[in-house]
């Protein structure tokens, strides 16, 4: 898999050249730290680099007024007084002699990635940019962006390469009401957006940044905002808003191309946005959107402005587009009650136009709006000088954060996979390791003991293979494993016992078909346990439900439930089974939420078997 990084230093030309305190965050250092610490990290070199070019006048064209595009164009003969008054007329913008070469090559570099992972160049990737683009509407600067670098990926993506159905997921900390207002009215772009809202008493301070704005004529439901009313959001909340917003509405689009407008000032440590959420929660995130599209997520620098929270979190996308595994999540993974509310308010919003979120037997609690009535908008702004002091008061607690992460270092072998006949014939693809060895005799043996289908010859071997494979995953020398074997059921009982033996904190076992929990697996909170079979939910504990694999979204995708990321201890648990009870009613557990597992629970393991 190939992963295209695009970048071009000449992106740090412009730079302000006047005093302004709400300006002077966006500064050329934020693309120099994102690509040292990748060079740093050996991550520049695994990549694909490309050289980013410069968007035509054309395709500016796509989203931008000709007018507008001939305006950004004369800025480069303007005076520093002239280029000061100009700045002026916008909204949190400044203008140097570099920024429309430099706004162009951001364009361009979007458009790049999308030719590289759409023509198979590269199966995803991440263009290093700025200035950023998700403010910037069809004429007019706005927020820092020029041009609207994702919108017009977008656009080229349908006329140069014929894509029909675009997700664009914006996880910066400000709305980005360019991309919305360019797209509002058209089904073919899905357009999701977390920001820090606050009742609209955050900049942009926009009424159509609330829920309840969904879009217009044919394009209602395809504009899904979800406003945070609070600051400190952290990785539970963030979680929690993929899996029971995003995904299930993603999945029912199904889109062709997945972009991302990755503004990391949501990231803990930045100024603008004071949240929580830690940088490898942005390795679980792009994760999640990689099982969208065939994998074809192009994302592309928006937002952060703190510098080592930003460069961390760049490091986290890219490991991730990588193929790396994620760190784990640390905290209790508990979403906020503020965050619960502003997700409930989405999905009543959102309820009519996707049947994945419809909430069987029950009605929406929560009012469509999450505005408060005054709407005052407060002097909270880009660069101002209560940014500064939260910058101040959070470098010390973010520095502590990264030196407290455990980072998972990348397993020297990818995928093993571990066959009996006459499955050992097929034929494996050259990335994939065959494993050929097998654990110690006498520890099979011991392991064999518990049942007596381990005992036979097919299944002896078979367990021995499968005990050698889960040896090297708990050790950190393989990333993930594929095995065969006779006696699915006692194997898999094994499996569970000796990942909880080895140290493992919290295993997650997804059973499809018919598999039951073994009867005398300790009810201790460290064992989740998912059946997909037969026509009924039931939750036999909380840490034991059934689904069914009947239903509108069976056809598409499993049926794996949005209490997921509430599994980051026993806590979790309980707070989602009480949050249900309360908030979706009566049939929440016949919801679909999404098909990733991967890591989404904090650190959990994650096993699944087969059995018809």
């Amino acid at each position: 898999m190939r992963t295209a990084l695009v970048y071009h230093e000449e992106m740090t030309a412009a730079r302000l050249l006047w005093d302004d305190p709400e300006c002077e965050i966006e500064r050329p250092e934020r693309l120099t730290a994102a690509v040292e610490r990748l060079q740093q990290g050996g991550l520049e070199q695994r990549c694909l680099q490309l050289a980013a070019r410069e968007a035509s006048e054309a395709e500016l064209g796509l989203v931008h007024s000709p007018e507008y595009v001939s305006l950004m164009r004369g800025t480069q003969a303007l005076s520093t007084e002239e280029l000061q008054a100009l700045s002026g007329q916008y909204d949190a913008v400044y203008f140097h002699p570099s920024t429309f070469h430099c706004a162009r090559l951001a364009a361009g570099a979007a458009l790049q990635l999308v030719d590289a992972v759409l023509t198979g160049t590269a199966h995803n990737g991440l263009a290093l940019v700025r200035p950023p683009g998700h403010h910037s509407q069809r004429a007019a600067a706005n927020g820092f962006c020029v041009f609207n670098n994702v919108a017009i990926a977008a656009r080229y993506a349908q006329k140069r390469h014929g894509v029909h159905r675009i997700l664009i997921v914006d996880w910066d900390v400000h709305h980005g009401q360019g991309i919305q207002y360019i797209f509002e009215d058209d089904p073919s772009v899905l357009y999701f957006s977390w920001h820090r809202y606050e009742h609209g008493r955050f900049w942009p301070y926009l009424r159509e940044s609330d829920a309840d704005a969904v879009g217009l004529g044919p394009g209602r439901g395809f504009t899904v905002n979800l406003p945070w009313n609070q600051v400190g959001m952290g990785n539970a909340d963030y979680m929690a808003a993929f899996l029971h917003v995003l995904l299930p509405v993603a999945f029912e689009f199904d889109p062709e191309l997945v972009l991302v407008s990755a503004g990391f000032d949501s990231a803990i440590g930045d100024p603008e946005g004071q949240m929580q959420a830690t940088p490898e929660c942005f390795a679980h995130l792009t994760q999640l959107l990689q099982v969208l599209a065939g994998g074809r997520v192009c994302a592309v620098l928006e937002g952060g402005y703190h510098l080592e929270s930003l460069s961390q979190s760049v490091c986290m996308v890219v490991k991730a587009l990588l193929g790396d595994p994620a760190p784990p999540l640390l905290g209790p993974m508990v979403p906020q009650h503020s965050a619960l509310e502003s997700i409930q308010s989405v999905r009543a919003a959102q309820a009519p136009h996707w049947t994945s979120l419809w909430q069987q037997g029950s009605t929406p609690t929560l009012s469509l709006s999450t505005c408060s009535p005054e709407r005052r908008p407060s002097p909270v702004s880009p660069g101002g000088p209560k940014c500064k002091a939260a910058e101040a008061q959070t470098s010390a607690v973010l520095s502590s954060l990264l030196d407290r992460l455990h980072l998972c270092a990348t397993p020297p072998v990818r995928t093993a996979i571990a066959l009996t006949a006459p499955a050992a014939a097929m034929v494996l693809p050259p990335d994939i390791l065959r494993q050929e060895e097998s654990a110690p005799r006498e520890e099979t043996q011991a392991w064999a003991r518990l049942h007596e289908a381990l005992t036979q010859d097919t299944a002896f071997t078979a367990l021995g293979k499968v005990l050698h494979l889960l040896n090297g995953i708990l050790d950190g020398q393989v990333s993930s494993g594929i095995a065969t074997t006779p006696a699915a059921a006692s194997t898999l009982e094994v499996v569970l016992r000796q990942g909880l033996s080895h140290g493992a904190q919290r295993v997650f076992c997804v059973a499809l078909g018919q598999l039951d929990r073994p009867p005398d697996l300790a009810n201790d909170g460290r064992t989740l346990w998912l059946n997909i079979r037969g026509k009924e939910a039931a939750a036999l504990s909380t840490l034991h439900v059934s689904v069914p694999l009947s239903g509108p979204m069976a056809s598409r995708t499993p049926k794996l439930h949005s209490w997921l990321p509430f599994y980051g201890d026993q806590r979790g648990a309980e707070s989602w089974s009480s949050w249900s009870r309360r908030r979706a009613g009566p049939g929440a557990l016949e919801r679909a939420a999404g098909s990733t597992v991967g890591d989404a629970a904090g650190g959990c393991s994650f096993w699944s078997a087969v059995s018809w």
